[in-house]
């Protein structure tokens, strides 16, 4: 096998044998599952009032004008989201100051920010296609510059193992801060009032996010911005810049393409059941700060069966993770997507093939976490086709529900289904291009994961048969109950147990020179 990475020098690890890296993920993995359920409830009082109050309307024009933004904002990390972790693990052992690393990504995604900002300000139709909008809610293209350098900051953190930044920032202040806001701007500016809440929500989360990395990282002292310098990271952050907007873009597709196809209240439903089906995401995109270094070090190592290792447990932790929430909210899921109003109930086929798509994109993310270090471009041409194919199927679909006019709802499922396919399609190739690279096996997936999803599934079952107020205080918790003690029995073996001991060592923290040397 031809060397996936080349001109790389091996300088050691923080840990010889792998179980300081186990460790640190384990530590990642339980904050990250804290972080999901302080994300789970303060999401839930957005969505009650973003449907409720603003209506499935305002709700569809929101979601449209929030693909642009964060698509933009995606572009202006340059790849720095998931490359910080790289060129920090690079510069271990050398005189080059971290914190000036962590300022040229800061610098090149704030000017490349900014001139999105400015573009979309000139251009506002491409926010907004359909034409309707107050002139307050052209705002949210400050939104841009905020939500790159937060990912930035927050990386930087990852890098030292300060998971809890990413928690305090993204699931606590952002969610509830977006929640209240929503709800007491309804009240001062109706038209724009959800515009305004998000936008205050991304600053509120960027200087919770800047608080702890200025003590850990200091001021750059002595730094100077450099253009040849911030041209080479650009060069070098493209590759990496295009699989996350790809990514990012395969769950976010789906809402153009109904923009198009679809009213904005059927968008706005979409949108609602997409919110739901996103927060177990988090449980998979945040462990991406704690993987990258883990991977960077073991790749400077040429340990390859380390990097196997570690992508088939992490991946095994968030699938098993995923397949529980997934029954627990999609059995129920007329009852939720009721608690938003009632119209939003008929969203409840696109919730459930949501949630299935996001326990199958398992695989692909964490096999994407080594191939984005080991086989960028060949990893990127992937990513490229199963967005296509996305793009086709939720077309073709479409059009099929319109051929037996089926209605406005069916073409939501039908993007939900569209969605699925795709990133299962994505999971299998990517996992066997990371296999044959590391001449290792991947596997993420284990029978205890259909042992545990039927016995839960029937009490599912049986819980839909309660009042909907039952179902949703007592069903949800009794599936997870069934379904975390089937896994924890039969599926998690003395290294998966790891994520659950209460007293785990401290991980070592990477040592990189002073920001004061």
């Amino acid at each position: 096998m031809t060397d996936p990475v080349q001109g790389s020098v091996s300088q050691g690890s923080p840990s010889e044998d792998g179980s300081g890296d186990l460790q640190a993920l384990a530590r990642g993995g339980r904050t990250n599952f804290l972080g999901f359920l302080l994300r789970l409830l303060a999401r839930l009082p957005f969505l009650f009032i973003a449907g409720r109050l603003y209506g499935a309307e305002a709700l569809g024009r929101f979601a449209s004008a929030l693909v642009v933004v964060e698509l933009v904002a995606m572009i202006s990390t340059i790849g720095e989201k998931r490359g910080l972790a790289q060129r920090l693990s690079e510069a271990d052992g050398t005189d080059e100051q971290p914190v000036h690393i962590v300022f040229d990504g800061l610098l090149l995604a704030l000017v490349v920010g900014l001139g999105f900002a400015a573009f979309l300000w000139l251009v506002p139709a491409l926010m907004f296609p359909s034409g309707i909008h107050a002139p307050l809610d052209r705002l949210l293209v400050l939104a841009v510059p905020a939500v790159a350098l937060t990912e930035l900051v927050l990386a930087a953190q990852a890098y030292r193992f300060d998971v809890g930044a990413t928690v305090r920032s993204r699931a606590v202040v952002e969610p509830w801060t977006i929640s209240i806001m929503a709800g007491l701007l309804y009240f001062v500016v109706p038209r724009s009032g959800l515009s305004l809440a998000y936008l205050a929500s991304v600053y509120a989360a960027l200087a919770t996010a800047l608080w702890p990395f200025f003590k850990s990282y200091g001021l750059p002292a002595g730094w100077r911005p450099d253009l040849g310098r911030m041209a080479r990271l650009t060069v070098r952050g493209l590759p990496l810049a295009g699989a996350d907007t790809i990514e990012w873009g395969t769950r976010r597709l789906d809402i153009l393409i109904l923009g198009v196809f679809a009213s904005p209240a059927a968008v706005g439903v979409y949108y609602i059941a997409q919110q739901v089906a996103s927060l177990p995401q988090k449980l998979k995109s945040s462990f991406d700060p704690i993987l990258g270094p883990v991977i960077t070090r073991k790749i400077r190592e040429r340990d390859y069966a380390a990097i196997a290792s570690q992508v088939s447990q992490v991946g095994f932790w968030i699938v098993a993770a995923q397949a529980g929430i997934a029954l627990a909210l999609g059995i129920p899921g007329e009852a939720i997507m009721g608690l938003v109003g009632p119209k939003f109930v008929g969203g409840n086929g696109a919730l459930a093939f949501l949630l299935a798509a996001e326990v199958v994109a398992a695989t692909a993310v964490v096999s994407e976490a080594a191939l984005i270090y080991v086989a960028r471009m060949r990893n990127l041409v992937v990513s490229l086709g199963t967005i296509v194919l996305q793009g086709v199927l939720t077309v073709g679909l479409i059009q099929l529900v319109d051929h037996y006019s089926l209605g406005d709802l069916y073409r939501a499922a039908a993007a939900g289904l569209s969605l699925m396919i795709a990133l299962a399609t994505a999971s299998i190739v990517k996992a066997i291009m990371l296999s044959r690279l590391l001449e290792q096996p991947i596997n993420n997936w284990r029978r205890a994961l259909v042992y545990a999803a039927v016995p839960a599934a029937l009490v599912g079952w049986l819980a839909t048969k309660l009042p909907e107020w039952a179902e949703l205080i007592f069903g949800v918790p009794a599936i997870l109950a069934v379904y975390g003690f089937v896994i924890w029995r039969w599926g998690f073996g003395p290294e998966d147990r790891v994520l659950f001991r209460r007293k785990i060592a401290e991980p070592p923290v990477p040592q990189t020179p002073s920001a004061s040397a």
